[in-house]
């Protein structure tokens, strides 16, 4: 019987140890945003960021790889891609700039060379 009992608690440790947060979500009170955590299935973050009461993207936020290695970042304005963003592919980093939700340019940051403009 005592070992049933302490097979039963390994059992429950090791499930407690998988058990994963998919999410936090909290109010921010002074800002009235609603700020969000996502994570990868490994536990690491995944996405951080804020939303507005209505559900909208709404302020900065920031992306995660799966060995939690920052591959974006940038702003929403009321569920809209706004102003300089920047992602990171293949450790080549473009800083890629947004009007209302359209890429008005793209530049790679190591030469500073335009490579996509809405010129």
């Amino acid at each position: 019987m005592k070992n049933i009992a302490i097979l039963f608690a390994m059992m429950l440790t090791l499930a407690a140890g998988y058990a994963q947060k998919e999410k936090e979500v909290k109010l921010n009170t002074e800002t009235n945003l609603i700020e969000a955590t996502y994570y990868h299935d490994n536990g690491k973050v995944s996405q951080k960021g804020t939303f507005d009461l209505d559900g909208k993207l709404h302020g900065d936020w920031v992306n995660y790889d799966e060995d939690g290695v920052k591959i974006s970042e940038g702003t929403y304005t009321n569920g809209v891609r706004t102003g300089k963003w920047m992602f990171v592919n293949d450790g080549v980093v473009k800083e890629v700039e947004f009007d209302n939700n359209v890429i008005a340019s793209v530049v790679d940051k190591k030469g500073k060379s335009p490579l996509v403009s809405k010129d």
